[in-house]
């Protein structure tokens, strides 16, 4: 059997939201749950997107199914591809059309205490200053 190849999909929300929707704002949670996702089916993750409010039919979207490195789209839920394009419907029939598999992780959200609000606020805001996210 072919290895099945996964594009990871997160939303790119801005730092602004942190307080009141942590997870949408947490991309590296939101690619590890698509990692997870992908490992308990035998998959490999083989693209990481961030997106925000992309177009359903951008090209960035569908030169990696277009080449035949992908062969599936997992978002970590609906939350997250809605935030994620500017039409989660018009994507699906978009990955239906082209005969590419859409799915969602559907794990449970991690429950964010200030702590990890504010790991996720010091990885995000000092990037440029070297910090590796530790």
């Amino acid at each position: 059997m072919d290895d099945v190849r996964v594009a990871a999909i997160a939303s790119l929300t801005p730092l602004e939201e942190l307080d009141s929707d942590p997870f949408l704002v947490d991309t590296r949670s939101q690619h590890a749950m698509c990692e997870r996702w992908a490992a308990d089916k035998g998959y490999a993750v083989i693209r990481q997107l961030l997106l925000y409010g992309l177009s359903p039919d951008h090209g960035m979207l569908w030169a990696d199914v277009e080449e035949g490195a992908v062969d599936v789209f997992v978002a970590p839920n609906d939350r997250v591809l809605e935030r994620a394009v500017t039409s989660a419907r018009d994507f699906s029939a978009e990955c239906e059309r082209r005969g590419v598999r859409l799915e969602t992780a559907g794990m449970d959200e991690p429950a964010y205490d200030a702590v990890m609000k504010a790991r996720v606020h010091r990885r995000l805001s000092m990037p440029t200053a070297g910090y590796d996210g530790c």
